[in-house]
């Protein structure tokens, strides 16, 4: 009870409401009177007849509860001119995070040997972001894939491992939530071309040779009777 009470006389410090309210004549004054009298915490009324005014007293008095009491008796439209009431807080809503887009990047990065592919897969890694990272060393180019950018990660490479890495390629997907497994098995598709040459936006790294017009694997190769 205590606790309430105290909250009440800090909405009501002064002990004085003071209630804007429309009155055009004697008896819209006693009607104002009889709907807040014997009202909890009420003590006293005053009611303004020029200044269409009735100023309620009582330390107990909650403000808001005598302003609804008095419209629904009375059907007026009702103001509370004191205590000004405390806004109400209003809870901030969070702003939705965008889910990061996830992209794949094909990088040209010279390798010359296996311990290469190794540093550099393990180099790329390390980059936030980053999901797969697939080197091959024939064409000379790294597959990464994750929400990273393409910038950040010839960034990367150039401060981390000291090496010189160019974009070739940039596919942007609509969502992230992919297979591991079918990008595993998309790389190991495009090794296995026949005689096929792996192209990025202009730069093309033939893979196989053609045999040799004068040779044993040429079967259209002529002979000397």
């Amino acid at each position: 009870m205590g606790k309430g009470k105290k909250g009440e006389e800090e909405q009501n410090p002064g002990g004085i409401i003071i209630l804007g309210v429309y009155i055009h004549c004697k008896g819209c004054a006693d009607t104002v009177r009889d709907s807040l009298i014997g009202f909890d915490g009420v003590e006293g009324i005053e009611v303004d007849e020029s200044n269409h005014r009735a100023t309620v007293k009582g330390k107990n008095a909650d403000p808001i509860m005598v302003t609804e009491r008095l419209r629904k008796k009375t059907g007026k439209y009702v103001e509370l001119i004191f205590p000004i009431p405390k806004p109400k807080k209003e809870h901030k809503k969070e702003p939705k995070i965008q889910e990061p887009k996830v992209m794949e990047v094909i990088l040209k990065v010279y390798m010359h040997c296996e311990a290469c592919a190794k540093e550099v897969k393990h180099c790329l890694h390390k980059l936030p972001g980053v999901q797969i990272v697939d080197p091959d060393m024939e064409s000379d180019t790294v597959r990464v894939k994750g929400t990273m950018s393409p910038e950040s990660l010839v960034e990367f490479m150039s401060q981390r491992a000291g090496r010189h890495a160019q974009v070739l390629k940039v596919t942007k997907f609509v969502s992230h939530k992919k297979d591991n497994k079918d990008d595993g098995e998309k790389a190991d598709s495009n090794k296995k071309g026949g005689a096929a040459a792996a192209v990025y936006k202009g730069y093309t790294h033939e893979l196989l040779h053609a045999p040799q017009l004068f040779s044993d694997e040429n079967p259209n190769a002529c002979s000397i009777v």
